[in-house]
């Protein structure tokens, strides 16, 4: 790599399902899924070093959030190789990963940074990029949000994720808290738990409206049967003053709440580690709407 490279910058930015509903499982392994999905303002910055005559090597390395492969076999690194698997394109590719969206937290940092290396890699194929839903075609068998991210607006995806239709709505003008507990859910047993779970008393998983939209996760039922303080995390969340409404983001662990304005969340971030301890991780953001592609 003794050439200078072309080097690039990404926003790679978290999201939250606003809904989730699970239709049931599909004949390929994975599940039927309805979801509006948001990208947020709480993002990974991803930087590119491209060699344009290389060999088609990728090195990675991260910093910041723990929890993330800090090589090639990372998000990232598996979205460089599949497109350069993709384009033809034989491509010299370093990766750098500042991460700050934690990682199995349901906010889909990993396809974030993998949607934001497509797109960067695309970009900059100008003579013969990959069309739009070849791109998608790519990101969708790397995980089913990439396709989502890729695009970077709000969307209600369908199938398994990557059939999207952008929204247009009021999402924008919502402020949320973001809240981690200290563990990760697995995303693969979520689902695999769905069908089985049952609600636990006394929790309310129903619709709750915000600016005309339901929300609901269907996920919330396995994931808080085994994980119950998340369970009480939600309703104690949606009992506090300033919150419109709280869900669980994804197949969890984070669990967001709406905010009446903007500013809120620092004073609830406190309240939730008085109530919940200081190794739950809180972060206040806003829902974004600008297109990536």
């Amino acid at each position: 790599m003794s050439e200078n490279p072309v080097v690039l910058h990404e926003r790679a930015p978290a999201k939250i399902n606003v809904f989730l509903r699970v239709l049931g499982k599909r004949e390929d392994g994975f599940h039927e899924v309805e979801t509006l999905m948001a990208p947020i303002e709480l993002e990974d910055e991803v930087t590119l070093k491209v060699y344009l005559h290389g060999k088609g090597r990728i090195r990675c390395k991260v910093e910041g959030m723990a929890g993330v492969p800090a090589d090639e076999s990372n998000l990232a690194g598996q979205a460089a190789r599949a497109w350069l698997d993709a384009s033809g394109a034989r491509y010299d590719v370093e990766i750098s990963l500042r991460k700050v969206i934690p990682a199995g937290a349901g906010l889909g940092g990993g396809s974030s940074d993998a949607a934001a290396v497509l797109r960067s890699l695309n970009g900059l194929s100008d003579g013969d990029p990959l069309s739009t839903d070849k791109l998608y075609e790519v990101g969708a068998n790397l995980g089913s949000d990439v396709p989502f991210l890729i695009a970077g607006v709000p969307a209600l995806c369908k199938g398994r994720g990557e059939k999207i239709t952008p929204h247009t709505g009021s999402l924008s003008r919502w402020s949320v808290l973001l809240v981690k507990p200290p563990f990760g859910i697995s995303t693969p047993e979520a689902y695999g738990r769905w069908k089985e779970s049952v609600e636990i008393p006394n929790v309310d998983y129903g619709q709750q409206l915000v600016d005309g939209i339901g929300l609901v996760n269907d996920l919330e039922r396995p994931v808080f049967e085994k994980f119950l303080v998340l369970a009480r995390l939600k309703t104690w969340l949606r009992e506090q003053e300033g919150v419109k409404a709280a869900l669980m983001s994804g197949s969890g662990a984070t669990v967001y709440a709406i905010l009446e304005r903007e500013g809120l969340g620092g004073e609830l971030g406190k309240r939730v580690a008085e109530e919940f301890g200081e190794s739950f991780w809180t972060r206040e953001s806003r829902i974004s709407g600008v297109s990536r592609l």
